[in-house]
């Protein structure tokens, strides 16, 4: 089978068919690429796809952190309640942001920005409000980075 032959039937309609089924948009558009069929690429597409890669690895670390600050805040302002669930809770996300700073180290420079911390904060805030009912919760983190990622520290 030659590379053109692999390409799907659609060359005239590539944002049509982008809006129709992504996946199968997608599939055309490696076949393309692979094929170095370039002038047939859905280029605008195509670039709002790797932007939309890039914001899906922020927003998994943004998620992981929230839920990790959102634990350790219940850990230190509910001790009657600490358990098993929530130190495995607390585990998982420290590694599994550690999984994803080391695979995407450009989410390194999020760690560094005060905005970013704030709306991790504020969304852990958030959870830890409702789930808790408690309501006098510091409104700014009181602990670092690097205590945070630690695998051996819990607030008390």
């Amino acid at each position: 089978m030659k590379p053109d032959d692999r390409v799907a039937e659609h060359p005239g309609e590539p944002a049509a068919h982008y809006e129709a089924d992504v996946i199968a948009w997608a599939h055309r558009q490696v076949a393309l690429l692979r094929a170095g069929r370039f002038d047939e690429l859905d280029i605008e597409h195509i670039a709002d796809e790797i932007e939309d890669v890039a914001r899906s690895e922020q927003r998994e670390l943004a998620s992981r952190m929230a839920v990790l600050l959102t634990h350790l805040i219940k850990w230190q302002h509910q001790p009657q309640r600490r358990g098993r669930s929530w130190r495995l809770t607390i585990r998982n996300q420290r590694r599994g942001i550690e999984r994803r700073l080391r695979r995407t180290p450009s989410l390194q420079a999020s760690l560094r920005d005060a905005e970013w911390w704030t709306d991790a904060w504020d969304d852990a805030f958030a959870q830890a409000s409702a789930e808790t009912g408690l309501e006098d919760l510091p409104e700014v983190c009181p602990w670092t980075a690097e205590q945070i990622l630690d695998h051996n520290w819990l607030p008390d």
